[in-house]
């Protein structure tokens, strides 16, 4: 696992924009808590499935530390609002949702939604499982051992599926990405020891729809030691468009990538498969395979290698020869144009197909630092430094540029290249998550209590602030609101840090009688530089008649 610590990125949050719109509401759930409370901070609701009866566009429910069954989703966000379910560390769904009893997670219809951060083990079928909507991402989440596959997803356009960790689907599949869901983004995954695909995008047109994936990226997993049942450490049927691009693969028992036509409305055309590195296991299949008339599809700057005996790196049938290229690879210098009936040369491929004039023969030995211990980083001696042809690929695995000399690297790592520099944080911004309610009703001059939570959901510590409370006509802060006589101090915040105090207010007496609503501001007194000063007030969500 060298390798798996010194080349996974770290986790970029900004790449999901659907993710950073500020909550309407905040929820919580806990084991101490109960499905009769009110779901906020102090008051925590006992399941995550009462939870996603509640939710609506904007709400985020955060879930705390402990063993839960999981949840069934139907509503939908939207662009401005998404609806985000987030886990803390050590939330473990181990019991199956109670309304689709086969899977942990289940998002149902549910567009505009954020899974983040579950660890889903052993399911009958799903961890988590995402049909017939749009715009869902599931990130930092972890499923193991479950019965077919640790992500599924149908009909399923615009997904995220970013930086989670699928392994040992005891049936199929790590990440299962199906029925005609087009412009999916998988990106920087760890998918080990499934019995099937590593990941598998199916177009499927038995389900309906064209049967086709169009527009998927595929770039930044590592995949390993998945295929002893069959299939590909990556495969696509029925999949056009699309780009596989700085992955690393490894120890696969099946093939690497495939792309062909089974259940696919159409063979898998006009991909570009670029910048990988692909070493197979002994018993493994072709390092590529492209068949069934998949056609138009560009090969290059990829490391192609295997242990096998008598397989190769790439295995094109006849049918898919027709606009196909293939270039500056490092290979095991054996391919088939018949589906490894017979074997060709380096020298002779070239000739039965005008393909691969810049490809090379190399090894493991010859091109990494230590390839037997798990380090497929680039050795400074390897052949593969600066021997790719051009491409459109701008940066390696890590994220880092490339070229970083005269021209790339082949394989998915760009020798000495460092990350670019992570962009600064973003500063503070301090929101009111949790309010309480007032009263029902409260006189002139008389006193309640307000409990609030403030939290830094910025990326800088925040200095000293105080949070500040006013009773308003219209439910919406601006200057006519009164404001009450005390205030609350909230100490320094760490970036995600929570402040949660209470104190006693008194109604001004000079109020007129009415109905009014509960505000609390953070950082009233402007004290803490932040990130937009929008989003410091919340609304209690309930009125309080002063008499």
């Amino acid at each position: 696992m060298r390798f798996l610590a010194a080349l996974l990125p770290t986790l970029v949050l900004a790449g999901a924009a659907v993710a950073d719109a500020a909550p309407l509401r905040t929820f919580y759930v806990a084991t101490t808590g109960n499905d009769g409370f009110d779901g906020s901070l102090g008051a925590p609701w006992r399941t995550m499935q009462h939870a996603a009866n509640v939710v609506r566009a904007g709400d985020q429910v955060i879930v705390r530390a402990g063993h839960y069954a999981g949840f069934n989703l139907e509503t939908s966000g939207t662009a401005a609002d998404p609806i985000l379910f987030s886990a803390d560390p050590g939330v473990i769904v181990d019991t199956p949702n109670p309304v689709r009893t086969q899977d942990g997670i289940n998002l149902e219809g549910a567009s505009w939604i954020v899974v983040e951060g579950f660890t889903v083990l052993g399911m009958p079928r799903t961890g988590i499982r995402s049909v017939t909507n749009a715009h869902v991402t599931i990130r930092r989440n972890v499923g193991d051992s479950n019965g077919r596959w640790g992500i599924l997803t149908g009909f399923s356009d615009d997904l995220l599926i970013e930086d989670n960790e699928m392994s040992r689907s005891v049936a199929e599949h790590g990440i299962y990405v199906g029925n005609s869901g087009d412009r999916p983004i998988i990106r920087r995954n760890h998918v080990w020891g499934n019995s099937g695909n590593g990941i598998h995008m199916n177009g499927d047109l038995s389900q309906g729809g064209d049967g086709i994936i169009s527009g998927a990226v595929v770039e930044a997993n590592v995949i390993h030691g998945n295929g002893r049942t069959g299939g590909s450490g990556i495969n696509g049927d029925g999949v056009q468009s699309s780009r596989i691009v700085n992955n690393i693969l490894y120890d696969n028992h099946a093939s690497g990538i495939s792309l062909y036509q089974i259940d696919g409305g159409a063979p898998s055309r006009n991909n570009v498969v670029a910048h990988n590195t692909i070493i197979q296991a002994a018993d493994g299949r072709w390092a590529i395979n492209i068949k069934d008339g998949s056609t138009g599809n560009h090969v290059v700057n990829n490391i192609l290698l295997t242990l096998h005996t008598f397989r190769g790196s790439i295995s094109v049938t006849a049918d898919s020869l027709a606009g196909f290229v293939s270039d500056g690879n490092a290979v095991t210098a054996r391919f088939t144009t018949d589906d490894g009936d017979s074997i060709l040369t380096l020298a002779a491929w070239r000739t039965a197909t005008g393909q691969d004039a810049h490809s090379f023969a190399s090894t493991s030995a010859a091109l990494f630092v230590d390839a037997a211990s798990g380090d497929y980083h680039l050795s400074a001696t390897s052949p593969a430094r600066d021997a790719g042809i051009v491409t459109d690929v701008t940066t390696d695995f890590d994220g880092a540029p490339r070229p970083v000399g005269p021209a790339a690297d082949i394989g998915a790592d760009e020798f000495a290249s460092a990350p670019p520099p992570p962009p600064p944080p973003p500063p503070a911004d301090l929101v009111v998550s949790a309010l309480s309610k007032p009263p029902a009703s409260v006189r002139r001059g008389g006193h309640f209590t307000v409990t609030d939570s403030v939290r830094n959901q910025g990326g800088t510590a925040a200095g000293p602030s105080s949070t500040r409370y006013y009773l308003s006509s219209d439910s919406v802060k601006s200057a006519s609101d009164r404001a009450l006589d005390n205030r609350r101090s909230v100490m320094g915040l760490a970036p995600g840090a929570t402040s949660t105090g209470s104190v006693s207010v008194m109604v001004p007496t000079g109020l007129p009688r009415g109905t009014y609503f509960l505000i609390a501001c953070a950082d009233a007194a402007a004290a803490v530089t932040e990130s937009t000063e929008s989003n410091n007030c919340r609304t209690a969500a309930a009125s309080v008649s002063v008499k």
